[in-house]
């Protein structure tokens, strides 16, 4: 028996605590939290999603959970160790030196929603860094024997991923280079970067009762990032880049604009304010395989807490996608 315990978004869902053992990062003992939304035994799910937050994030996001809830899918989201429900005390927020740390508990989550489902295909989702990460992951599991399919995942959806870094061809050369051997010698020395809460406020404000989130797993202008932790992330990229073999359909989404600014201005409501979607459009065919890749007009960062329109057009872009290969 697994130990389930209630969840903080109350009714309906439930936790379970992964324990990872010792932090190949030295910061002590290291969890990821595993949280699904709870089902009646009446209507056994057909298949499974499995979702993976982004940067200074968790999942919070029940409207999403609904959504394929209604659709006949079991939804698990991770939060992954360092990170929301999964920090502790002496853990520096989301750091990790490499990335492939993260294949313990996708590993282990993954394991858990194909017992607890009688092997139901599994759907696969991620925002932003977590859209980074996943990808990764599937490449790696594809050189296993039987790959992504044996281990019975069916699909892949993006939610605005990181696929470069949202600076100028300096920072994404020389500036590399110089994060790299910084991080060989202070991987915990934070990046000198100027400070915005453009993103977060504009989420605060027009969340009208549709989402709420904590500020301290959550906060509106960020967790400080660290060189160690932007390291392992600009390798990812570089993996990325040299072309990726996810295994499955992907559908990758995305805000047909970008604005940047230090404080909310309107443009941040309908735009994404943290990454250059022109990045994500040029990446996305790194994935491999069938892929769909969808600007969404007028969306955010996160295109699922994106305005009404936007959020519309997000869910009505993933049914299509979800039908286009037999997912639904």
């Amino acid at each position: 028996m697994r130990d389930w315990e209630p969840d903080v978004l109350g009714d309906g869902y439930e936790k379970l605590t992964i324990d990872l053992g010792d932090d190949p990062d030295e910061e002590g003992n290291v969890v990821a939290t595993l949280v699904r939304r709870t089902w009646s035994a009446e209507r056994a799910p057909e298949r499974a999603l499995l979702y993976v937050h982004g940067f200074s994030d968790y999942f919070f996001q029940r409207e999403l959970a609904d959504f394929f809830a209604d659709r006949g899918y079991a939804f698990y989201a991770l939060d992954l160790r360092k990170c929301g429900r999964s920090r502790r005390e002496g853990h520096t927020p989301h750091y990790v030196s490499d990335l492939a740390h993260y294949d313990v508990e996708l590993d282990h989550a993954l394991s858990v929603v194909r017992d607890e489902t009688n092997d139901a295909p599994v759907v696969l989702a991620a925002h932003s860094t977590g859209g980074l990460v996943l990808p990764l992951w599937l490449d790696r599991m594809n050189a296993r024997a039987g790959g992504s399919a044996a281990a019975g995942v069916a699909g892949l959806i993006l939610n605005s991923p990181w696929f470069d870094l949202q600076s100028g061809p300096l920072m994404r050369t020389v500036g590399t280079q110089a994060i790299g051997a910084v991080a060989r010698v202070q991987p915990k020395r934070v990046l000198d970067l100027p400070p915005t809460d453009a993103y977060g406020t504009s989420l605060a404000a027009t969340a009208r009762g549709t989402w709420e989130y904590e500020l301290d797993w959550k906060p509106l202008a960020g967790f400080p990032v660290t060189v160690g932790w932007m390291a392992a992330i600009r390798a990812g990229h570089a993996r990325l880049h040299r072309g990726l073999d996810v295994g499955v359909p992907s559908l990758v989404l995305r805000s047909d604009k970008s604005w940047r600014s230090r404080s909310w201005r309107e443009q941040t409501d309908v735009s994404d304010a943290v990454l250059d979607v022109a990045q994500i459009a040029r990446w996305a065919g790194c994935l491999g395989g069938p892929l769909w890749s969808i600007p969404v007009t007028d969306a955010r960062h996160d295109v699922f807490l994106s305005l009404d329109e936007p959020r519309k057009q997000a869910y009505a872009t993933v049914d299509a996608w979800l039908e286009a290969f037999a997912l639904r």
